[in-house]
């Protein structure tokens, strides 16, 4: 049996200094690495101070630059490559979801996906596929790969938000459309918003929703005078 590639990347402990009561993996986008996702945790953790963030680097070189991390490879940029690369790496980041739940003790509900456009596919998938409900995944400017799939594969329902700018000229917008409709099918709770005039990134709403909405999965109540956390500047890559 082929031993399946381990996952490391930054982290970022409990800004509460205790031991952590939740855990959010951060999973980059194509040609980028866990340092660009990890540095949403200073902002989260002003809603999830008990909590630890994880960014691990994608397990593969990025094949198109000298440069940056691939769950899988893009160069065939078909539906069916998407959905055979995002099979490929789930039992990667399914055993690093093992791994890290049992190192800090904790379950599949304390736990929460967070996703960046390919990293939007991978959580998606593997989120989704879980026997133990997730307390929530949360997409930004992704895909929902294989949605013909879910009826046969689904194994939980975890919340989900998902958020996309109408500008994105890397992941067609519709997508999120597509993807809202397909959950919802499946009964799953869909939080989205289509963010205007907003490329393939991140902006100050999209961190502040995804603040408010990972606070409310955890069942954390919110600090006084929520929605007024100052995200700090807009986020792309």
């Amino acid at each position: 049996m082929t031993e399946l590639p381990e996952l490391y990347g930054p982290s970022q402990e409990p800004a509460s200094g205790g031991p952590a009561q939740q855990l959010v993996i951060l999973c980059h986008g194509v040609g980028s690495d866990g340092q660009d996702l990890i540095g949403l945790a200073p902002y989260l953790a002003k809603v999830l101070p008990d909590a630890k963030f994880m960014a691990p680097d994608a397990p593969y070189a990025f094949d198109q630059a000298p440069f940056g991390r691939q769950w899988f490879s893009l160069g065939d940029m078909s539906m069916e490559n998407k959905l055979l690369g995002t099979q490929s790496v789930a039992p990667i980041l399914d055993d690093f979801i093992d791994e890290q739940l049992a190192a800090h003790g904790l379950s599949e509900h304390q736990l929460a996906l967070v996703g960046f456009s390919q990293g939007t596919m991978v959580s998606l998938h593997v989120g989704l596929r879980r026997t133990q409900q997730l307390a929530a995944i949360v997409g930004f400017s992704g895909i929902l790969i294989g949605p013909e799939l879910l009826s046969a594969e689904l194994k939980s329902r975890p919340p989900v938000m998902l958020m996309h700018g109408d500008a994105d000229d890397i992941v067609p917008p519709e997508n999120l459309g597509l993807a809202v409709s397909a959950l919802q099918g499946m009964g799953i709770s869909v939080r989205h918003e289509m963010r205007p005039v907003l490329g393939h990134g991140l902006d100050d709403r999209c961190i502040l929703a995804a603040m408010e909405f990972l606070a409310q999965s955890f069942g954390v109540p919110l600090p006084e005078g929520g929605g007024e956390f100052g995200a700090g500047p807009g986020m792309a890559s």
